[in-house]
């Protein structure tokens, strides 16, 4: 025990209390756990409870792994004062406990261990923020989007010096995440913002089947094939080689309004079929849709601002990978829900794939009559790193 905790208070910089001196035997359980753990002698928790994301690699996992059913998304803010010496210390320490609990292992210091050997494809992924790179003295390759004109952006649910997305299968597994992470940057940033979003439960759909957001619409049928040529950096700063760029934006629905507008309405503004996300000039979702083709009475049959021409990227090398979850939170004294999208896109290049598309959105979708953006914040995904190093390292150090 004494061991575990020298390193942490080195990693922490003396901030982390050794509090764990007062749980007897604690180290003893979170030992046990981890080496059954390793052995697959834990029994592991139904479907896919056993299963693991690798953690190390040129990329961080989260971004084209296959999407969990459950996602927290948590924005940090670097306490004042807090230098680049404390920033790697910071991404030193988060970088072992994701390292341990991705694969089944406790995290140091972890007083509830029997929560992590199940990590149902945990993934943990970090972005860096405007904020953070000025903190550590960096140039950042990252910038705050252009206002657009559709925005009702609130500040509780955007900005933020650091990102950590979680991902699982299970619930449990995220929360003990999202636990253990607050635990340990408790003493370099505070929480800006939390945002917590599902997806179709694993196994009830076929793999590669696309999501239907809460409006009914299949949400990510145009993804990026080719992730090298429309996600990966290949040049720019040495230390963000392998790495891309995160948009996310919060985004709430008028569920109410949506359910008065009939079938028809719907999918003339989306541009294609609600129930197999065809376009309404093809058979299957996937069918290009045919822009050119007008109907009986001379008009386009995809409308000029219907959803699926205004949100289009003619060259497939600026298309976006979305990676969207929906939000559901209590319902209203009146009725009212507050459900909605945590849009989340990554991208080589912001400002040249991301925002041409938003802005023809704000300028004119037929959708914004239905939502509204609410939350938006940019980071920086730095690659992944080597089982000796920690998140950031190249770009910290360089």
């Amino acid at each position: 025990m004494g061991a575990a905790i020298s390193r942490r208070s080195l990693l922490a910089g003396g901030a982390a209390l050794p509090v764990a001196a007062a749980v007897p035997g604690r180290q003893a359980v979170a030992d046990a756990v981890a080496g059954q753990a390793a052995t697959g002698k834990v029994a592991a928790a139904a479907g896919t409870g056993d299963a693991v994301e690798p953690f190390h690699g040129p990329h961080q996992a989260g971004i084209a792994t296959v999407p969990q059913a459950h996602a927290v998304f948590l924005g940090l803010d670097l306490l004042p004062g807090t230098g680049k010496e404390a920033v790697v210390r910071l991404m030193q320490l988060l970088t072992d406990d994701a390292r341990r609990l991705t694969q089944g292992r406790p995290a140091l210091a972890d007083t509830e261990p029997e929560l992590a050997v199940s990590p149902a494809r945990l993934t943990v992924t970090f972005g860096f923020g405007p904020g953070l790179f000025a903190a550590a003295g960096v140039t950042s390759p990252v910038r705050a989007l252009p206002a657009f004109e559709t925005d009702r952006l609130q500040d509780r649910w955007s900005g933020g010096d650091l990102l950590v997305q979680l991902c699982a299968d299970d619930p449990m597994t995220v929360a003990h995440a999202l636990r253990m992470v607050v635990k340990d940057a408790r003493a370099f940033a505070k929480v800006r913002w939390s945002q917590r979003g599902f997806r179709r439960a694993a196994g009830t759909q076929a793999p590669g089947t696309t999501q239907r957001n809460l409006m009914g619409q299949l949400d990510g049928t145009v993804n990026p094939s080719n992730l090298d040529r429309s996600v990966w950096l290949s040049d720019g700063p040495e230390g963000m080689r392998g790495g891309t760029t995160m948009v996310l934006r919060r985004i709430r629905m008028k569920l109410e309004q949506w359910d008065a507008a009939d079938r028809s309405a719907r999918e003339f503004t989306i541009g294609r079929r609600l129930d197999t996300g065809a376009p309404l000039t093809g058979r299957n979702e996937h069918d290009e849709p045919d822009l050119n083709r007008l109907n009986q009475l001379g008009f386009p049959v995809i409308a000029e601002f219907a959803h699926i021409r205004r949100a289009r990227a003619a060259d497939v090398g600026q298309r976006i990978l979305r990676r969207p979850y929906n939000y559901d939170e209590p319902v209203g004294a009146d009725g009212t829900a507050d459900s909605g999208l945590i849009f989340v896109s990554y991208q080589a290049d912001i400002d040249r794939q991301f925002v041409p598309v938003q802005r023809r959105l704000a300028e004119g979708d037929l959708l914004n009559e239905w939502i509204t953006p609410i939350g938006s914040a940019v980071f920086a995904i730095p690659p992944g790193c080597a089982p000796e190093g920690w998140i950031g390292d190249r770009l910290l150090t360089a």
